[in-house]
């Protein structure tokens, strides 16, 4: 994999695009869960990992990452498919299990097989979740402050709140809205507008803070919410999926690098660091 400037050098804070003169406050933050909130990538990670070394093991260890890219990048959109209601759940993992397989040299998966390959991947996937190192601090930091907070994810609700509390964030972060309320997902902007009611906050006054440009953050703003792209160095999907750091500041989009950044959009001080040593 090749290493870019943008991969050594991570965004500056005092680089951050703020809200435009004018905007209303901020009086409420919404959180997406997955690479945001929770390093699915990581968890990606040893999920592949583990799928590799039981159905693949013929492939040589450098080039496991290419199959990481590849359940990440989606490019045939399986999943965004589930989240706009064309196919269940079940469905969409089937086909990108078996597109995996079929790519690396792996086995053609029937029912069963799946079934047998899902257990694999989602054993390695559950027992890998763990949340980023700011995300507890930015999320305090805001309770803290008197901000509310919640989350809204493509993901269905049960899966969430499992996955938040795992993570030690189900008791601050409240999983408000999943792709099952109603049977579609983001970028629709009734998911935006039920989780700003259900926060109890104004739309107009709700930041959404997301990894994905278009669903999240664009999203966010098409349906009258404030948008933070969260743009973490080294952690792009690529392919189709719309990554454009001045398309999203056109959009009246912030950029951010890190979660603590959206302390600073808030208008919260940062917490203080852990003194050395400890």
């Amino acid at each position: 994999m090749t290493v870019g400037p943008r991969d050594q050098q991570p965004p500056r804070a005092d680089a951050l695009v703020a809200p435009a003169a004018g905007r209303p406050r901020i009086a409420g933050v919404l959180f997406d869960v997955d690479d945001t909130l929770v390093d699915t990538r990581g968890a990606f990670a040893d999920a592949m990992a583990e799928v590799a070394r039981v159905y693949l093991p013929d492939l040589p260890s450098e080039r496991r990452g290419e199959v990481l890219a590849m359940w990440r990048r989606d490019a045939g959109g399986h999943y965004r498919a589930y989240t706009r209601g064309e196919e269940s759940f079940r469905a969409q993992r089937f086909t990108r299990a078996n597109e995996l397989m079929a790519a690396f040299g792996g086995p053609v998966l029937d029912d069963a097989g799946f079934d047998a390959w899902d257990e694999v991947f989602e054993s390695a996937f559950a027992a890998a979740w763990r949340a980023f190192p700011e995300s507890a601090g930015a999320v305090d930091a805001l309770l803290a402050a008197g901000v509310p907070v919640g989350a809204l994810s493509n993901a269905a609700t049960d899966y969430q709140v499992h996955k938040l509390a795992a993570v030690g964030l189900g008791e601050r972060v409240p999983m408000l809205v999943g792709v099952d309320v109603f049977g579609v997902g983001k970028p629709d902007p009734r998911v935006f507008l039920e989780s700003a009611r259900r926060l109890g906050t104004d739309p107009a006054e709700t930041l959404y803070v997301g990894d994905e440009l278009d669903i999240d953050a664009g999203g966010a703003v098409r349906a009258g919410l404030q948008g933070a792209w969260l743009d973490r160095p080294g952690a792009r999907r690529g392919g189709a999926h719309p990554e454009d750091p001045e398309a999203a500041r056109a959009a009246g989009i912030a950029v951010i690098s890190s979660l603590t950044d959206v302390l600073a959009l808030v208008g919260v001080d940062a917490p203080a660091a852990e003194p050395a040593g400890r």
